[in-house]
């Protein structure tokens, strides 16, 4: 758990790089979005988390938000077929939220670490 005096920004950078937020050096994911029990380095316990959907959410947001410029910029730089803007747009989506899923829950999940959250604080030392 995070001390008082400790910066909450290096944590949330190593759960954004899927590191475990205690030593940043294990990986906290095993597949794509798969969370490992412990960290295989530190052997912090990783089970307490609860990103359930908070991720995907973040996800779609971010994704939406980053849209809306991309799209009126392609179309106002290129003028493409509507059929083709819509292809392009959906490729650009799904990359986007396929790189940004694992990088939040990684996020999250540090952050619940960080605050104590979901049983994390009750870890040994």
């Amino acid at each position: 758990m995070l001390d008082d005096d400790t910066p909450l920004k290096p944590i949330l950078w190593r759960g954004w790089r899927g590191r475990c937020p205690r030593c940043g050096e294990g990986r906290m994911l095993h597949s794509y979005l798969k969370v490992n029990a412990t960290c295989p380095h530190c052997g912090q316990e990783l089970f307490h988390h609860r990103a359930d959907d908070g991720p995907a959410y973040l996800s779609i947001l971010i994704v939406g938000h980053l849209m809306v410029p991309i799209l009126l910029l392609l179309w106002e730089t290129f003028r493409p077929q509507p059929f083709v803007l819509a292809l392009v747009g959906c490729a650009i989506a799904t990359v986007l939220a396929l790189y940004l899923l694992p990088r939040l829950k990684g996020t999250m999940i540090a952050y619940q670490w960080a605050k104590g959250m979901n049983g994390f604080g009750q870890r040994s030392a």
